[in-house]
């Protein structure tokens, strides 16, 4: 297994833990020298916070263990594209590198619903997409699945 693929199971053992806790199921993990220095998961129901997206709670994290609001030497794996938001973010923290897995056709700002205007910034993080894209999107698909089911269930038609 290549170190991407490592982290990004890293980051799909978090998006699990979140799935558990009735959230979207995203996980992420900063990563510097091999180390995981910061981790997170959507948490946005349970903190009652919109701004709680796996890469924000990771980047916090790793800024606080860096005591650096930059965290230049460092890569972000998050098992779906990251919206505007979460890019916003990763770019102001000067992330070096930012890999992800499944594709987000509906807030994804790297590729799929816009295309983040990086000639315009000071920074550009290099980008990798589509590790894991399968399991990544299989833990989301299946989520999803399993909460249409329960709200049809509590709510029948006819």
């Amino acid at each position: 297994m290549n170190t991407d693929e490592y982290f990004m199971r890293k980051a799909l053992a978090e998006a699990k833990k979140a799935a558990s806790a009735g959230e979207v199921p995203v996980g992420a993990v900063v990563v510097t020298s091999g180390k995981i220095i910061g981790r997170g998961r959507n948490g946005a129901i349970e903190r009652s916070d919109p701004t709680a997206h796996a890469e924000i709670i990771a980047i916090r994290s790793a800024c606080l263990k860096e005591q650096n609001y930059r965290l230049p030497d460092c890569d972000l794996y998050v098992t779906l594209e990251p919206c505007a938001m979460c890019l916003g973010a990763a770019v102001q923290a000067r992330i070096q590198r930012i890999i992800y897995g499944a594709p987000d056709p509906k807030a994804g700002a790297v590729e799929s619903t816009m295309k983040f205007p990086f000639e315009k910034m000071n920074h550009k993080p290099g980008i990798k997409s589509g590790i894991l894209a399968s399991e990544c999107g299989m833990i989301l698909k299946s989520f999803f699945k399993k909460k249409r089911k329960r709200t049809a269930e509590r709510w029948p038609s006819g």
